[in-house]
């Protein structure tokens, strides 16, 4: 008896349904046990057996809960021996670089902690590498940036010339000030002046108590230059050169660290998140579901967006 077209069609759309929920259960099964891993690796420490962390500082450094609630779960964890912040960063905010400081020296009371600059630590980045009680860095890593930018556009000429002109009523004349839609005042000037010029002098505090330095050797570093690692020897803005092992050798060497502990990547929370979504998007993609892989890497994306506003302490070549 001949099988009916539609009955064909219907066939093939079934096992099409069929196909899409098992993949849907075998992913959120894997979300499962992902979950409980994470969930179970919080309570003994990220894995059994005693280890050394490593955090990553890399990007644009931001105000971060995730980051902070990391920071406090390594404190506590009883596997971890140790802390290696490994760092490759041009900085970002100075809110967002003073938050990661004092969440590393809240850390650095629980457990000993060092820095080492796979990379740049630069600005808000190099705050963060101070904040450890050891750098090492790389021969030819980037190091210092000592000082801080706010940035803004003026606008005016642009708006002159294609005929639009702000209106603006306030309260006082610098109210919202500087404004991108008119020029400068002196007096807006100032006044933004007087607010880097006293975050420049608590960036300099910060240099020269943890890293011992006198009025001549802080002059000499804090012109807002960078350096390379090399440099930052003979500068004392690094302790050491060397790799990563040579920075957990200090641990071992100067804080009883025990010798050839594994090292393990301790994320924020916030990171595990995405790696699930990553295996979600495999999957979708393996079994042929083009659109739920793009939504899923949508949702993931707007997971990640951030903004960095306010003051920077942020080091990035000129374009001139």
């Amino acid at each position: 008896m001949p099988i009916d077209a539609e009955a064909i069609a219907d066939r093939r759309r079934l096992r099409r349904k069929i196909t899409f929920w098992r993949v849907v259960g075998v992913l959120a099964l894997i979300a499962a046990v992902l979950a409980l891993g994470y969930s179970a690796s919080d309570r003994v420490g990220f894995g059994a057996g005693s280890h050394v962390a490593r955090i990553s500082v890399d990007g644009l450094i931001t105000g971060s809960q995730r980051m902070a609630d990391l920071m406090e779960r390594v404190g506590k964890a009883p596997s971890v021996a140790g802390v290696v912040i490994s760092i490759n960063s041009p900085g970002g905010t100075t809110t967002g670089s003073e938050e990661l400081f004092r969440n590393i020296r809240r850390l650095a009371e629980k457990k000993p902690v060092v820095a080492f600059v796979d990379g740049t630590a630069a600005s808000g980045a190099y705050i963060t590498a101070m904040a450890t009680d050891h750098i090492v860095a790389r021969e030819t890593s980037i190091v210092g940036s000592i000082g801080v930018l706010f940035q803004y556009p003026d606008l005016s000429g642009l708006l002159g010339h294609v005929g639009v002109k702000v209106e603006a009523i306030k309260s006082a004349p610098l109210k919202a000030e500087p404004n991108p839609f008119t020029p400068t005042s002196p007096e807006a000037r100032a006044a933004v002046a007087a607010v880097v010029s006293d975050t420049y002098d608590w960036f300099k505090r910060l240099v020269r108590e943890r890293r011992r330095m006198s009025d001549a050797e802080l002059a000499a570093v804090s012109t807002g230059q960078v350096f390379s690692g090399h440099q930052g020897v003979a500068l004392k803005l690094v302790d050491a050169l060397g790799t990563e092992r040579d920075a957990i050798a200090w641990l071992e060497r100067e804080k009883g660290v025990r010798s050839n502990l594994p090292v393990r990547d301790w994320k924020p929370r916030g990171d595990r998140d995405l790696s699930i979504f990553a295996l979600a998007v495999a999957g979708a993609d393996l079994m042929g579901f083009e659109s739920l892989a793009d939504a899923l890497r949508r949702s993931a994306s707007g997971m990640e967006a951030a903004r960095l506003d306010g003051l920077l302490a942020v080091w990035h070549p000129s374009e001139k």
